[in-house]
């Protein structure tokens, strides 16, 4: 899958490994990099199996989750323009082959 990032921020945070462990820490900083390696292989989100991967409710719908470590998760939007949906109107996340990473940290603070 393609990723692109929402900020220059969270890309560095994503790319360098010394910044990722530093804000992160060892574990989280690891898990991390075995969830961007695992997005990269994907063909579709669908077929993302590590990490507890789920779709989010509430103000966070429309976007996916991760889980990483200690309660943190990969926050990620797809990116494919259009949005690929059902007739219902929600996420079709089975062809979403592009996605956006706009969160890492624990959305619950």
């Amino acid at each position: 899958m393609d990723i692109a990032f929402s900020s220059p921020d969270l890309q560095a945070l994503c790319e360098q490994q010394r910044l990722m462990t530093k804000q992160l820490g060892d574990n989280c900083s690891r898990k991390l990099r075995t969830r961007i390696a695992d997005i990269r292989a994907a063909a579709t989100v669908a077929e993302l199996t590590a990490g507890h991967p789920h779709p989010l409710k509430g103000d966070r719908a429309g976007e996916f989750a991760l889980d990483l470590h200690g309660g943190k998760r990969l926050v990620f939007e797809p990116a494919n323009i259009p949005v690929p949906k059902h007739e219902d109107n929600s996420i079709s996340w089975d062809l979403v082959t592009k996605i956006r990473i706009v969160f890492i940290g624990d959305y619950h603070d």
